[in-house]
């Protein structure tokens, strides 16, 4: 895995509503030990991120603006300065103001966590590999929760999580995990430093 220094780090939803009970059982209990890494070592290394919040319209949803869940989990609360794009549908690049940021950046390369691994993970990183980004997934910085399909059978959320990330796997994204990502992106600003030494 190779990054610009200019890769940006996109947490999706990492707000308390994601605890609440009707989201059934979930896997990935270390995802939010890695977000939290992942966020740490862009802001060290002084790379761009970006902080997606689900601003519900559904009544009674936990990710409504005027609920207690609406709050960052402490693990991804942004900083003072950080950017913070609010969406209200799956994709953070639908009615929101992301695509222009980006453009504004010149960014190019996107790397995506947060939640759920099904729902806004996979359907922002299946819109932004069609808007032509390249695009990582975090796999082990995500997860899912258990799901009942329409025949009426559970399947549970490691089988959810795996089969989402198989969608995305070379088609809209590659597939890596935290240790990799931050390897890469420690490696991105040490060639920058480096490039800036010899001019």
């Amino acid at each position: 895995m190779r990054l610009p220094a200019d890769a940006v780090l996109i947490v999706i939803d990492m707000q308390e509503a994601i605890d609440d009970p009707r989201f059934c059982a979930r896997n990935n209990l270390g995802a939010e030990a890695n977000i939290a890494a992942l966020i740490a070592a862009w802001r060290a290394e002084t790379l761009p991120l970006v902080h997606i919040r689900h601003d519900s319209l559904e009544p009674g949803s936990p990710y409504a603006p005027d609920a207690p869940g609406h709050r960052f989990k402490p693990c991804a609360t942004p900083l003072d300065g950080e950017t913070v794009i609010g969406k209200n549908a799956n994709s953070a690049f639908v009615g929101t103001g992301l695509e222009g940021f980006l453009d504004e950046l010149g960014a190019t390369t996107l790397v995506i966590c947060g939640v759920l691994t099904p729902n806004s993970v996979e359907a922002t990183a299946r819109h932004a590999g069609n808007l032509g980004y390249q695009v990582f997934v975090v796999g082990d910085a995500c997860w899912a929760v258990d799901k009942t399909d329409l025949r009426g059978q559970r399947w549970l959320a490691d089988d959810v999580h795996a089969l989402s990330l198989a969608h995305l796997e070379g088609e809209y994204a590659s597939v890596v995990d935290a240790a990799t990502t931050l390897r890469a992106a420690a490696a991105a600003k040490a060639r920058q430093r480096r490039a800036a030494g010899k001019t």
